[in-house]
């Protein structure tokens, strides 16, 4: 998708902090961080979101979550962090393109949901 500032990001062609790099993915740190750590793991395919997924995106959904034990750890939040895929426009989807949020630190990430 040729206007999807993610798949620029992930094709270098917008700088940014990059975290990590492999043939399915690429993880970078969020611009405006919300933790200590706050890193997003996006597939280099164009995904929109994880609702349009299907059986052949298995592979690049489990390394989504396999590198966010890896950089979670590398990056300061060893003892725990939260993974977090927004979904449409009900999830909080900001970016038409799958990513996933690592955030975390030393102190906890606090409720998971305030109540509506």
């Amino acid at each position: 998708m040729t206007d999807c500032v993610f798949c620029k990001i992930a094709q270098g062609e917008i700088p940014s902090g990059k975290a990590y790099e492999d043939d399915l993915v690429y993880a970078f740190h969020d611009i405006h961080p919300l933790r200590p750590t706050h890193i997003l793991v996006i597939p280099k395919k164009h995904i929109a979101s994880l609702a349009e997924t299907t059986a052949a995106d298995e592979p690049v959904l489990g390394r989504l979550l396999s590198v966010a034990q890896r950089l979670a750890t590398e990056n300061g939040s060893p003892e725990g962090f939260r993974a977090i895929i927004n979904t449409g426009r009900i999830g909080g989807q900001e970016v038409p393109h799958l990513h996933l949020h690592i955030v975390g630190g030393a102190t906890p990430v606090g409720p998971m949901l305030n109540k509506a």
